[in-house]
């Protein structure tokens, strides 16, 4: 029988902390959420491991994705939430990000394209009781311009391009998380606005799943 608390600790231990992930709240989250939940029964040992791991086959070009753990940590880190903050999640797949996130934040939108998915996450949230998350679906690439605009935005893969329409669901002085680029020219990038411009800078080497709608997407001119 799998020790999933066990395995959680040494995921924190030799994955997390070793990449320079030294926010506190992020760590105390990804101790508590069961990343084995977000998953089938069959992939459930799988979890904890340091790579995505694909969630079936959702129809699209590139598999959905649970974010390889050290990865989504250290973009969560970049996109420094507030605990006030109002965070869009845009490609929640079954939910852990958003689970996490709402750990670190006052309220998390969900937005996934996907319907069984969609409906995936809410059953599992609702089963752990995460009262301050919402999942709502749609396509990715429009965000959810209703609830906005956002402290901050944290996009759950790979993106070519951000488009405008994401771009203004940012508050003033809001950030914007995504990594750009597929494969090893992935980089995980910070988009902040500031008045009516957003201005971009390029952190880390990041290599995530691709997101589906935003590689078609015309380029946010700086």
């Amino acid at each position: 029988m799998n020790d999933f608390s066990a395995q959680r600790t040494t995921m924190v231990d030799c994955q997390i902390r070793p990449s320079d992930v030294t926010d506190f709240s992020i760590i105390a989250a990804m101790l508590e959420i069961p990343r084995e939940k977000f998953v089938s029964e069959s992939q459930a040992q799988l979890a904890y491991r340091d790579e995505d791991l694909p969630l079936g086959d959702t129809g699209g070009a590139f598999p959905r994705c649970l974010m390889e753990p050290a990865s989504f940590a250290r973009l969560l880190q970049l996109a420094e939430i507030q605990s006030g903050a109002i965070v869009l999640d845009i490609g929640c797949a079954s939910g852990y990000s958003t689970a996490v996130l709402a750990r670190l934040c006052s309220s998390v939108v969900a937005l996934e394209e996907d319907k069984e998915l969609a409906a995936k996450a809410t059953r599992i949230l609702s089963e752990l009781e995460v009262d301050n998350a919402v999942v709502v679906t749609g396509p990715l690439i429009n965000g959810y311009a209703k609830e906005g605009p956002f402290d901050v935005i944290f996009v759950g893969g790979s993106v070519g391009q951000i488009p405008d329409m994401l771009a203004e669901q940012i508050k003033e002085g809001g950030r914007l998380v995504a990594v750009e680029g597929t494969g090893n020219t992935g980089k995980a990038t910070l988009f902040v606005r500031e008045g009516k411009k957003l201005c971009k800078l390029s952190h880390f080497n990041c290599a995530v799943w691709p997101l589906p709608g935003f590689e078609e997407q015309v380029e946010f001119e700086f």
